[in-house]
C-alpha cells in the first residue's frame, strides 16, 4: 500500500489545518453520533478525537455495547445489555477492490497503513508540514474521507448500523476504547437515541446570490447546520425546474480555526450574460444522507459598464445650492440611460438618491437644497441595468446660522467634588461641539473650562467643597464646525456636598398622660436641618424603629398645631399614643438635613408605661355540688389571655374572711373542693396572675352545702 497515491479535488489551506489542530489539544476520548432511520435502523459513528488515540484505537479497535434503557417510554430496573463486538480496521488486501472506485476509501486506507503518507497534487503541503507532524495528517484526512462516505467509515471500523432495534425503545450505545490504559488513557463515548428521534433533515438555510459579469457567486451560512451537515453539493437550473448538480465532489470547510472561523461557504460559477439562472444547495452529513433542497436564488448577469463618472467641480451658490459638474466619456452615453445624484451624510454612510432621470448627455447639475454637511456621488445607469458611480465629494455650503440652545442641562457632585454635567446633544448635524463655563458667583462672569470644543454630552470638572462657597453655576453653548456659538444655556446650580452632620437635639421633659408619652425635645441648632426623625424601641430589644418624622414645612404651614416648629433652638413634642401598659420603651431623637447627613442621637430617654386597667375575668365560673360523695367540683371556660403564670382559687365562708385555696397551672380548667361541711354558703374566687405580677379581674360564686 505504500505506493497508493491520493488524488483529491477540494480547496484546502494548509496552514489552517495545522492551526486547528493545535488548538484542539484535549483529552483523549471517543466522539460518537448517531442518526435514526425511516426504516427501522439506526446509524453509528465515532472515532478517537486526537491523532495518537487514533492510530491506538486503529491497533487496540473499538468495543460497541448497546444498552436498553427505556421501553414504551418506562424505565427498566434491568438494563438489557446486548455487545455488537470489537471494530477494527479491516485488513489492507479488503481494501483493494474499493478503493479502485472511491477515493474517501484510498485516503483512510493510506491514513491507515501507508509507509508514507502523500498527497498527489498537494505539493505545497509536503513543503510545509514536516515529518513530526505526519500522524497529524493522516488523522485529518482519514476523519475527512469517513465523513465523506460511510461504507469506507465502516471498513475503517468507525460505523455500525443497527438493525435489531424496536420502536418502543430507546438505547444507550457506548463505544469503549479496548487500547490500554498505561499506553493511552482513552475516555469512553456515548449517544442515547431510540427510533422515535428520527427526524426529516432540515433544508440548508441563509443561500445567498451575486451576480456579476458572465459569474455568480453563492454564499451560505453552514454554521447554523453545521452539527448535521458536513458538506454541500450545488445545483444549478435555467428553467428553475431541471436542476443539474454542478460539483462531482461535495463542497466541504476545513480552513476554520479558533483565529479565524468564517460562518459562510462561497461557490463561484462561469455562466454567459442575459440570462436566468436558478441556484438550490443540498447538505450531506456524515451518513451519507442528502437532505432537501435549500429555497431557489435567481437572477441574471449582465455585462459591466465600461465607464465611472468623476466629479471634477463645485459651484455653490444661495445658503444652501450648488452647480456640480462631472466628466463621463462620451462614447459611454449609448451605454446609458442617465445620471442619478446621491447624498449621505458620511462618505461611507448609506447614500439616498436627490436627484433621478439626469439625461445621458448632461454633465452638470443644479441642486439647492444642501444640508451643512453632504458627500454626494454621480451614478451611470447602464441600459441593461447595471450601475457606476462616482468616488464621493464633500460639500458644506456657507453657514452664518448658529445652533439653538442647549437643553436639559443638570448635573450633580459627589463627595470628592466631582462634578458630572449631562444635557440633551443638539440636532444640528454639522455640530462640533461645546463650550462649558463654570462660576463661583451667579452673578459673575463665568470663565471657559473646556480648552476645545466639547464633543460629548457628558463631562466631568472637579472642584475644592471646603471654600465658603456652598454652590457652583455653569452654562454651557454649542459650536458648530463652522464656529458659529448659539445662545447660553439657561444657568444650572449645583450645591456642594455637605460634609458636616447636623448638631444633636436634647430631651427636655416628658410625660405619660391618657393618650400616650408626651416627648418634648430641644431641635437641632443647625440651620440646614429639614427634619427630625423619632426612633423607638421596646423592653430590651436592640432594634430600633422610625414612628414619626416632623418635617421643617409641615411644621412651618402649622404653628398652632401640638407639634412646635423645628426652628433652630427651638423645642418640639410628640405624643406616641402606641403603647402598652407594662411595656418599657426607650426614644432617641435624630435631625437631618439638606444633604441628608443625619446627626448623632439624642441621648436616649426611657419610659415605663404603668399597669392601670385590669385584665378580663375568667368566664362560666360555675360549680356542681356533690352530696353524696362530699364534694363541690368547681368548673371555668380556659382562660386565653398571653402571659398568665398560674391561677388562683380563693374560698371561704360567706360573710367571713376568704383565704387561698389552691394556685393552678394557666390552662386547668376545673379543680374538686372536699374540704367542706353541711349547711355553709361557701365563696369561691378565681383570677389569674400574670408573668409581670399584674391580675386581672377577679371572678367570684356562692354555693350552698
Amino acid at each position: 500500500m505504500k505506493n497508493i497515491f491520493i488524488l483529491i479535488s477540494i480547496f484546502l489551506f494548509t496552514l489552517n489545518i495545522q492551526a486547528q489542530q493545535k488548538d484542539t489539544i484535549t483529552k483523549p476520548q471517543v466522539a460518537v453520533i448517531a442518526r435514526a432511520q425511516k426504516d427501522g435502523k439506526i446509524m453509528l459513528r465515532w472515532s478517537a478525537t486526537t491523532p495518537r488515540a487514533w492510530r491506538k484505537s486503529n491497533q487496540y479497535g473499538y468495543q460497541l455495547k448497546r444498552y436498553t434503557i427505556l421501553r414504551d417510554k418506562q424505565a427498566l430496573s434491568n438494563r438489557e445489555e446486548k455487545d455488537f463486538g470489537v471494530f477494527k480496521p479491516k485488513p489492507v488486501e479488503d481494501w483493494m477492490k474499493l478503493i479502485e472506485t472511491n477515493d474517501n476509501a484510498a485516503i483512510i486506507a493510506q491514513s491507515i497503513y501507508g509507509e508514507g503518507f502523500d498527497v498527489e497534487g498537494m505539493d505545497r503541503l509536503t513543503a510545509i508540514v514536516n515529518m513530526s507532524e505526519e500522524q497529524q495528517q493522516r488523522f485529518t484526512w482519514a476523519l475527512y474521507a469517513a465523513d465523506q462516505n460511510f461504507e469506507a467509515a465502516k471498513m475503517a471500523g468507525l460505523g455500525f448500523v443497527d438493525t435489531t432495534v424496536k420502536p418502543n425503545e430507546k438505547y444507550l450505545y457506548k463505544v469503549t476504547p479496548l487500547t490500554p490504559k498505561d499506553i493511552i488513557d482513552i475516555e469512553d463515548g456515548g449517544v442515547f437515541i431510540g427510533l422515535q428521534d428520527y427526524k426529516e433533515l432540515p433544508k440548508p438555510m441563509d443561500l445567498a446570490v451575486i451576480f456579476s459579469d458572465k459569474k455568480t457567486m453563492l454564499s451560505w451560512n453552514y454554521a447554523i447546520l453545521n452539527k448535521t451537515y458536513n458538506s454541500y453539493f450545488v445545483e444549478r437550473s435555467k428553467d428553475s425546474i431541471n436542476f443539474k448538480q454542478l460539483n462531482k465532489l461535495p463542497i466541504t470547510s476545513l480552513n476554520n480555526n479558533k483565529r479565524r472561523n468564517s460562518k459562510r461557504m462561497f461557490y463561484l460559477d462561469s455562466i454567459d450574460n442575459d440570462k436566468s439562472y436558478y441556484y438550490r444547495i443540498r447538505g450531506r452529513n456524515a451518513f451519507g444522507e442528502v437532505g432537501p433542497a435549500s429555497k431557489i436564488v435567481f437572477g441574471i448577469s449582465r455585462k459591466a459598464l465600461e465607464y465611472m463618472p468623476k466629479i471634477t467641480n463645485k459651484n455653490y451658490f444661495g445658503t444652501s445650492g450648488i452647480v456640480l459638474e462631472w466628466e463621463f466619456p462620451k462614447e459611454g452615453n449609448k451605454q446609458i440611460t442617465g445620471f442619478e445624484l446621491n447624498r449621505s451624510d458620511k462618505a461611507t454612510g448609506k447614500y439616498k438618491v436627490i436627484k433621478r432621470n439626469i439625461p445621458p448627455e448632461s454633465r452638470k447639475i443644479k441642486y439647492d437644497s444642501l444640508q451643512p454637511t453632504n458627500y454626494l456621488t454621480i451614478t451611470a445607469i447602464g441600459k441593461n441595468g447595471t450601475r457606476k458611480t462616482s468616488l464621493s465629494a464633500l460639500v458644506q455650503p456657507v453657514d452664518s446660522i448658529p445652533p439653538v440652545k442647549p437643553i436639559g442641562f443638570e448635573g450633580k457632585v459627589d463627595s470628592l467634588g466631582i462634578v458630572t454635567l449631562k444635557w440633551i446633544a443638539n440636532k444640528e448635524k454639522d455640530m462640533l461641539g461645546y463650550r462649558i463655563f463654570r462660576g463661583n458667583n451667579l452673578n459673575e462672569e463665568y470663565s471657559q473650562i473646556t480648552v476645545s470644543p466639547h464633543q460629548a454630552t457628558v463631562y466631568y470638572d472637579s472642584i475644592s467643597i471646603k471654600n465658603l462657597n456652598s454652590k457652583v453655576y455653569y452654562k454651557l453653548v454649542a459650536v458648530d464646525k463652522r464656529f458659529n456659538v448659539s445662545k447660553s444655556s439657561d444657568i444650572l446650580t449645583l450645591k456642594k456636598p455637605d460634609i458636616i452632620p447636623p448638631t444633636q437635639a436634647v430631651f427636655k421633659t416628658y410625660k405619660i398622660t391618657k393618650e400616650g408619652v408626651n416627648l418634648t425635645w430641644v431641635n437641632s441648632s443647625s440651620k440646614d436641618v429639614v427634619k427630625h426623625e423619632v426612633y423607638r424601641k421596646e423592653n430590651n430589644s436592640s432594634d430600633w424603629l422610625l414612628v414619626h418624622t416632623i418635617n421643617k414645612e409641615e411644621e412651618e404651614n402649622n404653628n398652632e398645631a401640638a407639634v412646635q416648629p423645628t426652628n433652630n433652638n427651638e423645642k418640639s413634642n410628640w405624643i406616641d399614643s402606641n403603647i402598652t401598659e407594662g411595656y418599657q420603651y426607650t426614644y432617641t431623637v435624630m435631625a437631618i438635613d439638606d444633604s441628608n447627613l443625619k446627626s448623632k442621637p439624642s441621648k436616649p430617654l426611657t419610659v415605663v408605661i404603668p399597669v392601670t386597667s385590669l385584665k378580663p375575668a375568667i368566664k362560666r365560673f360555675t360549680s356542681f355540688v356533690d352530696k353524696k360523695n362530699a364534694y363541690i367540683e368547681l368548673f371555668w371556660k380556659q382562660y386565653k389571655e398571653p402571659n398568665v403564670a398560674e391561677l388562683m382559687i380563693y374560698k371561704g365562708i360567706k360573710d367571713k374572711k376568704i383565704t387561698l385555696l389552691k394556685n393552678v397551672l394557666p390552662n386547668t380548667k376545673s379543680i374538686i373542693d372536699t374540704q367542706i361541711k353541711p349547711n355553709n354558703e361557701y365563696v369561691y374566687l378565681i383570677r389569674a396572675i400574670f408573668k409581670d405580677g399584674s391580675k386581672n379581674k377577679a371572678s367570684q360564686i356562692i354555693v350552698k352545702y
